[in-house]
């Protein structure tokens, strides 16, 4: 490997935290009765499938926001208003400002980043001015450079489609078959690292069970502790 690229949600950070924290902000009388870990996991489902309808312009990003959280709540018996809807997107966001980087990842970058032979990078899927200020509040910069990162929305393209992949090999000058991608969601992550012809780690933090899928990923990682060994392997 002469290149590792990273996801940003739920892989560098913890994404289930803020989400928590702003269920409980927000709807404290739905917190006993609801699995946190399940809820979060399919508000990702639904953040990815509304993404794709905000970035056709069938939805704008306020009702993909509404919508997302609406149907984690619907599934779970609750109905929400679309003020409810909102507010919690904003108090979503102020518990946003506060995530840090995984002690695992910052191991992991520190050591990656004395490797003058390993090129580092980002591709992550969201609207540009939200990612950005996630990759500014985990001061990704410190290891990355902005050259070297790419958000779905202002490139055009979004995970699993693997031409956000090529883009990214092109403009960080990547050789495919050298890359390794490393994300948690297996669908967006190790299938469109896959279908570009990268290597891909599925870090598998939340215990998900493999989809259905015509690619297999390289590696993969199930608990936080595995991540800095399995990685700096790659490498050597």
């Amino acid at each position: 490997m002469n290149a590792i690229v990273f996801d940003v949600d739920d892989t560098l950070y913890d994404q289930q935290a803020p989400f928590k924290n702003a269920l409980t902000r927000c709807f404290p009388d739905y917190i006993p009765t609801l699995d946190v870990t399940k809820a979060y996991i399919r508000f990702r489902f639904y953040s990815d499938e509304t993404f794709c309808r905000y970035i056709s312009g069938e939805w704008t990003l306020d009702e993909m926001r509404f919508n997302r959280i609406a149907e984690v709540l619907r599934e779970n018996g609750r109905a929400i208003t679309k003020e409810q809807g909102l507010t919690f997107q904003e108090v979503y966001e102020m518990e946003l400002d506060q995530i840090q980087l995984l002690p695992e990842a910052e191991q992991v970058l520190d050591h990656l980043a004395k490797n003058d032979e390993i090129q580092l990078g980002i591709i992550t899927n969201g609207p540009t001015d939200h990612q950005m200020k996630k990759i500014k509040q985990l001061n990704l910069e410190k290891w990355i450079k902005p050259e070297n990162m790419i958000i779905s929305e202002s490139s055009g393209f979004a995970k699993p489609d693997p031409r956000i992949f090529d883009l990214a090999a092109d403009v960080f000058n990547l050789e495919a078959k050298k890359t390794l991608y490393v994300g948690d969601n297996y669908d967006n992550d190790v299938n469109g690292a896959k279908e570009a012809g990268w290597q891909a780690l599925w870090f598998n933090h939340r215990e998900r069970q493999q989809p259905v899928s015509d690619w297999h990923c390289d590696a993969e990682v199930s608990c936080f502790d595995e991540l800095p060994k399995e990685i700096i392997n790659w490498i050597k």
